[in-house]
């Protein structure tokens, strides 16, 4: 299946809104799927591209679990009346 667009690390950076150094960690870790697509993947340098979906799919893993409750809306406090003596 092909996706309609890719990243490079540098634009899933700006993206993501951190520092491109930050997406080519979590693509060595594993955290975060990519596909070289350099013509010869022997002693080149990647060139790495991340899906639209896997993008996706990296910041749904990522949620934090307060994220998934509906927010309550607190009750507000009444402000007291100043007493003067």
């Amino acid at each position: 299946m092909v996706d309609s667009r890719y990243y490079s690390p540098q634009t899933a950076a700006e993206v993501l809104g951190c520092d491109d150094e930050q997406v080519l960690a979590w693509i060595h870790a594993g955290e975060l799927v990519a596909v070289n697509v350099a013509k010869s993947l022997q002693g080149k340098r990647p060139r790495w591209r991340i899906a639209e979906a896997d993008l996706a799919r990296f910041l749904m893993a990522r949620r934090h679990p307060a994220s998934l409750q509906q927010a309550v809306a607190k009750p507000r406090r009444q402000p007291q009346p100043k007493q003067y003596v």
